[in-house]
């Protein structure tokens, strides 16, 4: 019948999918072949959003500078030893999560959003304001596969979790949902940046991604910055490294006109597989207060 047809279509698109997921990412390797190639761990064990450009001290200053992290032997005795340990995989964790972050447009919807023009000092998100055109919601490691989980509170601001390397995993993200539904976009081209004011961080590394492309896994233009205590930092879009999987792409260019999408990454991984110098397993958390533009 029809609704057995609707039935089978919907288990075989679901199927067909999990199987891209498997043969895209080894990160449901067994220990043994995890362990040969943890050399490419980094370049394919990690969500597009996570990779990095450097900015220093988080304070009203806003003093903005590259550094170069360098790989520790005890991250790297942590994340060879962590290739053998095995979590079963949250399959319905991984659909409520990507869920979120996609908009199905209905036939006669029309196919451009309508685009914003974002002055200099707007506001762009703020803690528990009803105002706001999008949430941040997470999008953790189980994406590929692994065993880590966060969850954000839009009210306060608060994002929080347990970032575990189980499944050869190791991140943890928010991303914002599409802005009003996938019906708006941002121009941002009177902007030269976007500032970040939060609390917390006990000095861990985290990861800002602006998005131009409503591709899932399209590039992300990222800048990581060191969370040391309350302040707030500038990430210029002049900066930005354009990475996709977590590793650098040459020759693109940021659309400043197209902004569709936020995010935040706390990550073992830097880029390229190099390691998160600022990094350590377990409870984390970041109070984002608001993102506004400069």
């Amino acid at each position: 019948s029809g609704s057995t047809m609707v039935t089978f279509l919907s288990i075989s698109c679901l199927l067909a999918l999990l199987l891209c997921l498997f043969d895209s990412s080894e990160a449901l390797l067994t220990p043994s072949s995890a362990q040969q190639n943890m050399s490419r761990v980094g370049n394919r064990h990690h969500h597009p959003y996570i990779s990095t450009r450097h900015v220093s001290k988080t304070t009203p200053s806003n003093h903005i500078s590259r550094v170069e992290g360098k790989r520790s032997h005890h991250q790297s005795s942590t994340s060879l030893a962590a290739a053998d340990e095995r979590k079963p995989w949250e399959i319905f964790r991984f659909i409520s999560q990507s869920s979120k972050f996609v908009t199905l447009t209905p036939p006669f919807a029309a196919k451009n959003p309508v685009k914003r023009k974002v002055g200099v000092g707007e506001t762009i998100w703020e803690a528990g304001n009803p105002n706001n055109f999008f949430n941040f919601a997470p999008l953790d490691d189980v994406v590929m596969g692994g065993a880590s989980n966060s969850n954000i509170d839009n009210n306060t601001g608060t994002w929080s979790g347990k970032v575990t390397d189980a499944n050869n995993g190791g991140f943890v993200g928010v991303r914002s949902t599409p802005f009003q539904g996938g019906s708006l976009s941002l121009d941002m081209s009177q902007c030269k940046g976007i500032e970040i004011r939060f609390r917390r961080g006990n000095g861990k590394r985290f990861k800002f991604v602006v998005r131009d492309s409503t591709e899932f896994n399209g590039i992300c233009w990222t800048t990581s910055f060191d969370a040391k205590a309350n302040g707030s930092v500038r990430i210029p879009f002049s900066s930005q490294v354009p990475t996709v999987f977590a590793k650098t792409v040459s020759g693109a260019s940021f659309n400043v006109n197209e902004v569709v999408g936020l995010q935040f990454a706390y990550s073992k991984f830097e880029y390229d597989g190099k390691l998160n110098a600022n990094f350590d397993v377990g409870d984390f958390a970041l109070q984002i207060v608001e993102l506004k533009t400069y």
